[in-house]
């Protein structure tokens, strides 16, 4: 598949949407259309919930082909379609061709063209909140599609070695395989819960991509007892925007970093890659917490 560069078109006018399984409660279009009213620009994010068109995921190429005919700009791709996606675009951006996935096509001269802004939104994220920490041994819970782009923008950032830990062993070796082909032997393991006391005792941090923390999954995903003050959390999880692994490792004394930024970061080159304009990240962050805010009080959930 060939890559491509995008090609900037400026217009004052774009159509973009969201192909997912229950986005209903997905706040992208609220996020990119308060940064285009910002920018003056007339800007209309749809959401196509195939289960709300009664489609399976695989319907996600006839999807694409059909924002195409009908004149978007771009969508963003979320689960369970990041990968199904591929083989219905044009080209890859490097990115995406090295994860696997794909959260954002843009349509360029008729082409569609995948691109993964969840590598460069954590990266982002990463960069502005914990700018100073020491990265050479750093353990991440879960393998999936979240950690996948997280492992990669961590060892992008220049992390000696990340340790994947995850109840399903396969996985978690597939993505240290992956991981070590892409960066260099050595670069990354695969290990069992069974050791994450023994590994987060020598790490410098912890990268936590699983569901645990959501409000549907409350809870710990590890034990309070193997957080320190000298270890440093980074969180996944947004919603809500201080999960108990934020607040008890706060109140231990670690350096935090909350999921916010990767969700907004991502939506912030996504929209730079739908307009060729610079977003104001900065403006986007607070739009951020102030939905996630709202949402929570409306929802009876502390703050």
């Amino acid at each position: 598949m060939r890559r491509s560069a995008v090609a900037v078109v400026f217009k004052d006018s774009y159509l973009v949407g969201l192909i997912g399984s229950g986005i209903g409660p997905s706040l992208s279009p609220a996020l990119h259309e308060r940064e285009a009213d910002r920018q003056g620009l007339r800007y209309l994010y749809r959401l196509i919930d195939i289960d709300v068109l009664g489609l399976g995921p695989e319907a996600v190429g006839d999807l694409v082909r059909a924002a195409r005919d009908l004149g978007f700009d771009g969508l963003n791709i979320t689960h369970p379609c990041k990968q199904l996606v591929i083989p219905h675009l044009d080209a890859l951006a490097p990115q995406a061709e090295a994860l696997g996935a794909v959260n954002t096509v843009v349509f360029e001269e008729g082409r569609a063209v995948g691109h993964n802004t969840d590598v460069t939104g954590f990266a982002a994220s990463f960069a502005r909140g914990l700018p100073d920490v020491p990265l050479e041994r750093v353990v991440q819970l879960g393998a999936g599609g979240a950690g996948a782009a997280v492992a990669h923008a961590t060892l992008t950032l220049g992390a000696g070695q990340v340790t994947v830990v995850d109840a399903l062993a396969d996985r978690a070796a597939d993505l240290a395989g992956s991981l070590n082909r892409h960066f260099g032997p050595g670069r990354a393991a695969a290990a069992g819960p069974d050791r994450l006391a023994d590994l987060l005792a020598r790490a410098d941090g912890v990268v936590h991509a699983t569901p645990t923390g959501m409000a549907a999954h409350p809870g710990l995903p590890f034990p309070a007892g193997l957080l320190r003050p000298d270890l440093w959390v980074a969180e996944v999880v947004y919603r809500p925007l201080e999960t108990e692994l934020l607040r008890t490792a706060r109140a231990v004394g670690c350096a935090t970093l909350d999921g916010g930024g990767m969700a907004v970061f991502q939506a912030v080159d996504a929209f730079r890659l739908f307009t060729g304009r610079e977003p104001d990240s900065v403006g986007m962050l607070a739009d951020f917490a102030d939905m996630v805010r709202g949402a929570e009080r409306s929802a009876g959930h502390p703050v």
